[in-house]
């Protein structure tokens, strides 16, 4: 194929033909057969929902490159054109795929009596039932669009979907129309079970059940025939934040998100059955060109939402493994006490984020605890993160939260916290100029009356008790003094950005960014080369959401040519090409992907036998490590440091959920050949959860 032979030229792996292949590993989950109908069904919703952020985001910004010229590509190894040719390609092969997997899919469904139904196939009963339904819920939530009688056509909104719809008569005494019709799926379900026989269950779609009645709804035109077709709209979703000091962060973060409702279309999804003159007929009017990605698909569109497909029609329940209490932590009356006497680190999902919750409240209501600070990023719809802080100022707490409102897509959200928490009495900081805050720290200030203790945590994953449950993340609780003198450092940067940077270079226990991880990741692994240079062991064990930082790659590449052994676990993105005939060792590089979505980062150094183990927020690519505040933090007591890498050669042993990252992105699995069948998650529930006992 054209794209691997480009790719082959050069240096890297291109980042966004890399993700792609990451999602191609998504879409693989969803073809295996082995995978549970209703989690089969939920990983085409993540493929879909990755898509559409993939398109809004990174082909946004290659559009946005080919409009600025030459010097935005300065450098790039090959011209947007040519990646976004690359791109469409790709895109257009995963969703042949994807139409196959449904159709497959489907059919299995079949066979448990499960039916998606349309408009042409619902019996008397379920066709009353639809029209009633039509008339007391959807009637009032649409407004038909006549659209060739609108001069400015209206602004489609990326996260809906459309009817578009052809008007016509059978006699052709009217001219045909087109009009539009948005469907209401962020106000009403998109699913809907009908009546049905007792031994089957029969589901129809929102934009189904307003295809049926299409009829009820433009008959007054004098029209007795009625198509209609779905469409929909990927735009730039990227926040331009400009340079105006005259302007607040959140007035720019508001007018962002105003923006982005009417940003450039990316991508245009039609059903590839819509009629000609009308597909012709949108294009013309959105202002497309044949650069412009144009996707023919299938009748359904907005997949995302079959992550929400509905659990009940199907007669095997959920058999996902509950969280489990951290052995340490067990039938202990205070989560303060012990991290006051040890560090604790929590693994998730498979311990329970309770313990974090829990660590919270008894500051919140410790009469020793004078202040508490914390990072949010992404939380929770309802967080019990939010309504422990709030009722810790409600104790005579002083709390100060950093809230980062450029979290891609929760920006809204944060806004809404960011209320919130300011009237119930809390300081709010709102990031750093130019830089996300990505750090997930809490500093926790105890005054006793012999001394002042701090305590809290670092973590490589959101405080957000939902994601927890299927996220793979880490969280160190501590009371160290070094990592917590650190952390302290941070937050009062944080407090004064402008005037404290010096703060971050001053930390002496925690690799930052975007001060000195960069740095020290070198230095680091200079130290393995020298070492394999000098016939002594060396190795590196990586484990990231990401690998995409040139200069990193550089060295890692460096490091296999002299010999050092590296294996990686990287879930997503993964620019180095693994496979070179000047490396000394193979490296071994593999991705994983599975019911649970690997976001831990860990790294472990050999370091001349006194090995070095980190915990981090940050992965390897240039807007972590220059562009964002982020943390690695070292792990010191030994029986931690084995129970990562135990955990992590779990997952270097994995043979049924482990794909080979080769320099052809081919997504081979690994071959358990005659070895013991090995799925990591499973085997890492069972080491953990066997420490429990």
């Amino acid at each position: 194929m054209n794209t691997r032979r480009n790719l082959r030229k050069r240096k890297t792996i291109f980042r966004d033909i890399s993700w792609l292949s990451f999602n191609a590993r998504v879409l693989q989950e969803a073809a295996d057969d082995s995978v549970p109908l209703r989690e089969r069904i939920k990983f085409l919703g993540i493929f879909s929902n990755n898509l559409d952020e993939f398109f809004r985001v990174r082909v946004a910004t290659l559009n946005r490159m080919i409009e600025f010229g030459k010097r935005s590509n300065m450098h790039l190894e090959e011209s947007p054109n040519a990646i976004l040719e690359q791109i469409q390609e790709i895109v257009l092969e995963q969703q042949k795929e994807f139409d196959r997997i449904w159709n497959e899919i489907l059919r299995e469904l079949k066979k448990d009596k499960i039916f998606l139904v349309n408009d042409t196939q619902l019996n008397r009963a379920q066709q009353k039932f639809v029209l009633d339904y039509f008339n007391e819920e959807i009637r009032g939530n649409i407004i038909p669009l006549m659209i060739e009688s609108i001069q400015n056509f209206p602004v489609l909104s990326d996260k809906s979907i459309y009817l578009a719809c052809k008007l016509s008569r059978k006699d052709k005494s009217v001219p045909q129309k087109f009009a539009l019709v948005s469907v209401p799926a962020r106000r009403l379900p998109r699913f809907t079970i009908l009546p049905s026989r007792s031994n089957e269950k029969h589901i129809i779609l929102l934009e189904d059940m307003i295809r049926f009645c299409l009829p009820h709804i433009f008959s007054f035109f004098g029209y007795d025939s009625f198509s209609s077709w779905i469409i929909k709209v990927t735009r730039d979703a990227e926040i331009d934040i400009d340079n105006d000091i005259a302007t607040s962060l959140i007035q720019k973060i508001e007018k962002g998100l105003k923006n982005r409702k009417k940003g450039k279309p990316v991508r245009f999804v039609f059903d590839r059955a819509i009629d000609p003159a009308l597909l012709t007929y949108l294009v013309k009017r959105l202002n497309l060109h044949r650069k412009d990605n144009l996707i023919p698909g299938g009748r359904i569109h907005n997949f995302k939402d079959f992550i929400n497909f509905p659990d009940s029609v199907f007669e095997q329940k959920k058999h996902r493994k509950k969280p489990f209490p951290h052995p340490a932590l067990k039938n202990r009356p205070s989560i303060t006490d012990v991290v006051l006497e040890k560090d604790v680190l929590l693994n998730f999902p498979y311990h329970s984020f309770d313990s974090m919750i829990d660590l919270l409240r008894e500051a919140a209501i410790d009469p020793e605890v004078i202040s508490i600070k914390i990072t949010c990023y992404r939380l929770a719809d309802r967080s019990k993160i939010i309504n422990t802080l709030t009722n810790a100022v409600r104790n005579g707490k002083e709390v100060t939260v950093v809230l980062e409102l450029r979290a891609r897509f929760d920006e809204e959200a944060n806004l809404e916290w960011k209320e919130e928490l300011e009237e119930a009495g809390a300081r709010v900081l709102l990031g750093v100029p130019n830089m996300k805050v990505h750090a997930k720290l809490c500093l926790i200030k105890k005054r006793t009356a012999k001394r002042t203790i701090h305590y809290g945590f670092v973590s490589t994953g959101n405080l957000n008790e939902k994601t927890a449950l299927v996220y793979g993340d880490s969280c160190l609780l501590t009371a160290d003094r070094n990592i917590m003198a650190d952390v302290n450092r941070i937050f009062n940067y944080l407090e004064q950005p402008k005037t404290r940077m010096q703060l971050l270079f001053d930390c002496n226990t925690l690799l930052v960014c975007p001060t000195s991880m960069r740095s020290q990741l070198t230095q680091l692994i200079n130290r393995e080369i020298k070492a394999a240079k000098d016939k002594k062991p060396a190795s590196i064990i990586l484990k990231l959401n990401s690998l995409s930082d040139e200069q990193l790659i550089n060295k890692l590449t460096e490091a296999a040519k002299a010999g050092v052994s590296i294996r990686l676990v990287i879930r997503g993105i993964f620019c180095m090409f693994s496979e070179n005939r000047k490396f000394k060792l193979p490296v071994q590089a593999i991705s994983i992907v599975d019911e649970y979505l690997e976001h831990a980062r860990v790294m472990v150094f050999h370091n001349g036998g006194k090995e070095k183990v980190f915990i981090s927020s940050a992965d390897w690519m240039v807007r972590n490590l220059d562009h964002r505040v982020e943390v690695a933090c070292p792990i010191f007591e030994k029986s931690i440091q084995q129970e990562l890498k135990d955990m992590l050669e779990i997952q270097l042993k994995d043979n049924i959920k482990a794909r080979i990252l080769d320099n052809e992105l081919c997504n081979q699995y690994v071959n358990p050949r005659n070895t013991r069948k090995i799925r990591s998650q499973v085997e890492t529930w069972n080491y953990l959860y066997r420490k429990t006992q």
